[in-house]
């Protein structure tokens, strides 16, 4: 049996399948960014899903190395869509990546967990005694959502949970 992460729960609009993919793949690499607020009227259908208080949104940041080369976050986009259309506050600068990652998606879940290990840090000014919502665009493995909740839970949040468009099932 595996133990829990500090991921308490996660919401998911779609699962990782041919038409979610191709979403992913075009607003990511094809700068297709009016995509993402498709995608988060989708995501903010389950924001509100046995919710007992009020989530502070936060995306899953990119490098700034990362953020310069593709010009944009597209967990940033979806946070702030689904954010406006659900009502719930949103934190673009909650959490930070200070240490540049290469790209996991072609590594085993292992070399995942290793990559993002202590690369985020967490505002402790905006997330303690807070639940925090994390978005996201694809969980895979789960590595950087565990790894952003390790962040915030050691900056004070209270529980942290996931939205995520699309969860890739095994």
């Amino acid at each position: 049996m595996s133990k829990p992460g500090p991921v308490s729960a996660t919401r998911t609009a779609t699962h990782y399948g041919e038409i979610a993919r191709g979403c992913v793949m075009r607003l990511k690499y094809g700068r297709r960014v009016a995509l993402a607020r498709t995608m988060a009227k989708a995501m903010a259908r389950k924001v509100e899903e046995g919710r007992e208080d009020a989530p502070l949104i936060v995306p899953v940041p990119l490098h700034r190395w990362r953020l310069w080369k593709r010009g944009f976050n597209q967990s940033g986009l979806l946070a702030k869509e689904v954010g406006r259309l659900s009502g719930h506050e949103v934190a673009m600068d909650a959490l930070h990546r200070h240490r540049a990652t290469q790209p996991l998606k072609q590594m085993s879940v292992n070399q995942r967990w290793n990559m993002v290990r202590g690369a985020f840090e967490a505002d402790q000014r905006l997330v303690k005694d807070r639940t925090i919502m994390i978005v996201d665009d694809v969980r895979t493995s789960g590595s950087t959502l565990n790894a952003c909740a390790n962040a915030l839970l050691r900056a004070g949040a209270r529980r942290v949970e996931a939205l995520v468009w699309s969860r890739v099932v095994h």
